[in-house]
């Protein structure tokens, strides 16, 4: 299985301070940095062809691990594409995930990717009680849709060949994976109407992508909250080194 990961991201402030690193995936939490966890879990479901975007920093600490280094943009959305072209097209599924995943492990990856239908762009969801369960008192997280509070997690499984078809929209869509109002307006105004009276589902948004993507796209219910929990501020940095 080929995977790659973007690692590019960086921190700065009272995050980067605690972390004492500015690039988050070099972020360490219980002694092994994040991007080390997610590699560490995408060999452990059977990844054999591993690439990293990312800077110098990133490239020194993981050169050994992985089989494919590319040189980060300063543009998230550059980086995104490099993502999707990061292997050739060659008949396999492509598993893309972020580089800030404290809590990753193989067995949840591996449970998420079987579980996604032949052919289809998987997301894993969490019910937000699993999560809340897992992360007691963690920062507030997850969106409601149509009366639903669900957190998506931060791998992603992509189907043979689809990148090109993905290249158009897939900037927009991901960068909007966190902000359903955001979503909707990329995909409709109906969909938007639906989010305004607290009407947009699950099932809507995967309708939507398979018809703006030209491809079948399917929320992966009640995947394991340690795909879910990202790192994106100091408080959820702080609640990951001190929670296991």
């Amino acid at each position: 299985m080929k995977a790659v990961v973007t690692a590019g991201g960086r921190i700065d402030g009272a995050f980067a301070s605690a972390a004492g690193t500015r690039v988050k995936a070099l972020a360490a939490v219980h002694g092994m940095t994040m991007l080390a966890r997610v590699l560490d879990a995408l060999r452990g479901c059977g990844a054999d062809r591993i690439a990293v975007i990312g800077g110098d920093e990133v490239r020194a600490a993981c050169a050994p691990a992985v089989e494919q280094l590319i040189e980060e943009s300063p543009s998230g959305s550059k980086n995104l594409l490099r993502a999707l072209r990061a292997w050739p097209e060659d008949g396999e599924p492509l598993l893309y995930a972020t580089s800030d995943l404290p809590y990753i492990n193989a067995a949840a990856v591996r449970d998420f990717i079987e579980r996604v239908p032949e052919g289809t762009l998987g997301v894993p969801l969490a019910e937000f009680s699993a999560y809340a369960a897992r992360f007691p008192q963690a920062p507030p997280t997850g969106i409601t849709l149509a009366g639903e509070r669900v957190v998506n997690g931060g791998v992603f499984l992509l189907p043979p060949d689809s990148a090109p078809l993905l290249a158009g929209a897939a900037t927009a869509i991901f960068e909007s994976r966190k902000r359903p109002w955001r979503m909707a307006s990329l995909i409709g105004p109906a969909a938007l109407i639906r989010f305004a009276l607290g009407r947009l589902s699950v099932a809507n948004l995967e309708a939507t992508a398979q018809r703006v993507l030209q491809l079948r796209a399917c929320a992966v219910r009640a995947c394991a909250p340690e795909l879910a929990f990202d790192v994106d501020t100091a408080a959820e940095y702080a609640y990951a080194t001190e929670n296991r």
